[in-house]
């Protein structure tokens, strides 16, 4: 799969950017570090100050690329779930069985993150534990019907629809497909962060992964409903 995916670049909504960040040297380093500092430091102490520091680089030249940290935010989680996406089609291609899809998918989308030869600039785990972590704050806005709209939050919508068609293939007749797929994409990332930082609250844990949870969840339910 890294050498089919290799050639590919990730797309992201043209409108969350004022110049492609993939299409220079200070661009690719301008993603590579605001993902170091959100990480490091949360989203909310971010600034273009900051990273301008970090990259020796002026704040205004930030602002060539991002017209300001939120629109930064929403590039890196639509980078996030396009990357998500190109792992799951890969992944499910040549499965034909309806259920090892659905399987699959739930592994690719909820599973911890490894390292990917996608892209040198980015690094895949730190970009999870930062969309673990902020992804909600990407849409929590007064302003998120209006960028939604806009096609901010068309791939995570798109992943969404892809998973419900493969929650139908398996159970037809399932009234709730869009919801659990919605689910397992948002409970993916909420498990994972109770995990981390309130582990009290989630069964998940290093012999328990989320995925096992959702798998269970998802195929028990389809599989309880379709026989009842």
């Amino acid at each position: 799969m890294k050498q089919l995916l290799s050639g590919i670049k990730i797309g992201v909504n043209k409108n969350l950017y004022v110049k492609d960040p993939e299409s220079s040297v200070l661009g690719k380093k301008i993603v590579e570090k605001s993902i170091v500092l959100i990480n490091e430091s949360g989203f909310e102490n971010f600034t273009f100050k900051k990273l301008g520091l970090e990259i020796g680089s002026n704040e205004s030249s930030i602002y060539r690329y991002f017209e300001n940290k939120h629109k930064l935010l929403l590039y890196l989680t639509s980078w996030y779930w396009a990357w998500k996406e190109y792992q799951l089609v890969f992944a499910t291609n040549n499965i034909e069985d309806p259920e090892q899809v659905l399987e699959t998918a739930i592994n690719v989308l909820t599973r911890q993150i490894k390292k990917d030869s996608l892209t040198t600039h980015i690094d895949e785990i730190i970009l999870n534990e930062v969309v673990v972590n902020e992804f909600s704050k990407s849409y929590l806005t007064k302003e998120v019907d209006k960028e939604n709209k806009e096609g901010f939050f068309e791939i995570y919508n798109r992943l969404i629809l892809r998973l419900k068609k493969m929650i139908l293939a398996v159970n037809s007749d399932y009234p709730y497909a869009v919801t659990l797929a919605s689910t397992v994409l948002e409970g993916g990332l909420h498990q994972h962060f109770l995990r981390e930082h309130f582990p009290s609250l989630t069964d998940c844990n290093e012999e328990l992964s989320p995925a096992q949870y959702f798998n269970h969840l998802v195929l028990s339910t389809l599989k309880h409903t379709k026989n009842g």
